[in-house]
């Protein structure tokens, strides 16, 4: 059996090309495979498993020596599990840039477009044998597509992402700004989340000029929630820094309506790098970044001291 998996702390991305992938490779490609997480699926994720009628898939820690395994939605190691080396890794199907690092005994299929969402890709990939995927499925992508554009909003997306998403719309007879809204309202409720898991929430490691970087961003239709917790945020960023073994934690609060993110400044590190990577000013412990709403696009390739 196949695992399919994504990235750790899975967002809606993570959570449903996983899914329609296993569902691909089983009813389609007559490869028996499975979808599974490394982690608990945020908030909006969840809420797409329950609108879309979806089990919850298992949550895993690692994997077998020699498990055969196809990752999608990533393509660092850094954010996959500790036994991804061993692994029989068939496949990767991702729209981030090329990391490096992961290792393979045999020759693998890898498919990595400049697209705004793995469901688009793998739309693509599955061409005419989309027509085929059940309601959940063609709902799943639809929803990661909407997730990973904010609803078109955010400069990663690509003609294609939207037309991919407004054929999917049709064809399920649903509302891509109804949907949209569900999805990010329910993104939006953080409330249960202690500090720690909102700075781990949606976070991926990076090193930048020589410093282990943990950038975190949460996307919220209702940024004064996290703002609101400002200070005891920024006071959990030293712990989970070291539990993580980074140097700091960045967060970015991005405003979906707004089309802005705030970035948390709790320290001079972070005034310093805010201040070479955006060309702003920092005069306090936050600054609004205008435009900013992609990690992918505007943050990561930004980032220096």
């Amino acid at each position: 059996m196949i695992k399919v998996f994504g990235h750790k702390s899975p967002d809606t991305d993570s959570t449903g090309s996983p899914i329609a992938w296993a569902w691909y490779l089983t009813e389609v490609k007559g490869t028996p495979a499975e979808a599974v997480l490394l982690g608990e699926p945020n908030t909006e994720a969840a809420f797409v498993l329950k609108h879309w009628d979806l089990p919850k898939p298992a949550i895993i820690s690692d994997i077998a020596a020699g498990e055969p395994v196809v990752v999608v939605d990533t393509n660092n190691p850094a954010e996959l599990v500790p036994s991804i080396h061993d692994a029989n890794l068939l496949a990767i199907i991702d729209h981030h840039m090329l990391v490096g690092g992961l290792k393979t005994k045999t020759p693998i299929d890898i498919t990595i477009r400049p697209l705004a969402c793995t469901a688009t890709i793998m739309a693509d990939l599955m061409g005419a044998d989309l027509a085929r995927a059940p309601r959940g499925i063609k709902g799943a992508m639809l929803s990661c597509i909407l997730s990973d554009t904010l609803e078109f909003r955010s400069p990663t997306t690509t003609a294609h992402d939207r037309a991919v998403a407004e054929s999917l719309a049709a064809d399920l007879g649903v509302s891509l700004a109804d949907l949209a809204t569900a999805m990010f309202e329910a993104k939006s409720d953080v409330s249960a989340f202690s500090d720690a898991d909102l700075l781990r929430m949606d976070s991926k490691e990076y090193n930048v000029a020589g410093k282990e970087l943990r950038v975190s961003v949460l996307e919220t239709t209702a940024p004064k929630v996290v703002l609101d917790r400002k200070a005891s945020l920024m006071a959990a960023m030293e712990t989970v820094a070291a539990e993580d073994k980074a140097d700091q934690v960045l967060l970015f609060v991005v405003d979906i309506l707004r089309e802005e993110a705030t970035l948390l400044v709790p320290n001079d590190l972070v005034k310093q790098m805010a201040e070479a990577s955006f060309g702003v000013t920092v005069t306090g412990d936050t600054v609004v970044l205008p435009g900013v709403m992609s990690r992918k696009k505007q943050i990561i390739p930004a980032l220096k001291l």
